[in-house]
């Protein structure tokens, strides 16, 4: 039996505070491409809570429907792709490998993204990227409220591969042929447990806003970064104020705090 059955599906619609759309078309996939970057945050607390990350479809819809939670790329891409399935659109998975600081790519199966109907990129587990799909036909610049987006021929010899810029950087290198959810264990296994992961070295819990502004908590600090691109920074005293800040900001109830997994030295 499929996982989203009318009755998930209803759940993670509501989840997202949406309702069915009549059809699988590009408005309705842009509608819930938003509200799921508004709604479901992009968090790697599970690494910090010594939780286990499994990319299984019903792991899927119980941490982030049932349980109220976010996920990583592999979570969130993984289970949007299962709802988009059952709502009439046709997904595929395509591994990514992410720009660092250096210019160089990342491991492989470093990020899931989704190819949805042929055309779209959808990527709800990016963090700070585009609030809405991009056009994988367009050949000039998206601009859209996350920045200017540009979809090109990768080079290097990267035969059919893309890479993705936002505002003339580039943020992944995206492999066109379909993957299965599978073939990611590994990378999710690396980011999980690695120390050279930037996912180990601390929490961090992240969405968009309503008004279109970023809310982040990065371990005892909260992040409010308007639309506009005014940035404050408040510095959580107590365990409590931070376990408050998850409730209010990002609706998740934590009886115990996440503790780095591998914390980066003091100066850097």
């Amino acid at each position: 039996m499929e996982l989203l059955d009318d009755v998930r599906t209803d759940a993670y619609l509501g989840r997202l505070g949406a309702v069915r759309p009549e059809g699988a078309g590009a408005a309705s996939l842009r509608e819930l491409h938003l509200l799921h970057l508004r709604t479901v945050p992009f968090e790697n607390l599970a690494i910090h809570l010594g939780e286990e990350i499994a990319l299984t479809r019903d792991a899927f819809f119980d941490k982030i429907v049932t349980a109220g939670r976010g996920g990583i790329c592999y979570e969130l891409n993984g289970a949007f792709a299962e709802l988009l399935g059952a709502l009439g659109h046709r997904v595929e998975l395509l591994q990514a490998r992410v720009y660092g600081k250096d210019g160089e790519v990342g491991i492989p199966y470093d990020h899931l993204a989704l190819r949805v109907d042929g055309r779209w990129l959808a990527d709800v587990g990016f963090g700070d990227h585009s609030a809405y799909p991009l056009d994988l036909d367009e050949p000039g610049e998206q601009k859209d409220p996350g920045g200017v987006f540009l979809v090109r021929a990768a080079g290097d010899g990267a035969e059919g591969d893309l890479d993705v810029l936002r505002d003339g950087v580039p943020a992944y290198r995206l492999e066109t042929r379909p993957r299965a959810l599978a073939d990611f264990r590994t990378g999710a296994w690396w980011h999980r447990t690695s120390p050279e992961s930037g996912f180990t070295s601390g929490p961090v819990c992240s969405r968009i806003t309503e008004d279109g502004g970023r809310i982040t908590l990065r371990d005892h600090t909260l992040i409010a970064t308007s639309a506009d691109g005014d940035r404050t920074e408040e510095e959580l005293a107590t365990e409590e104020e931070v376990r408050a800040a998850y409730r209010a900001e990002f609706g998740i109830l934590l009886d115990r705090l996440p503790v780095a997994l591998h914390p980066r030295p003091q100066e850097e």
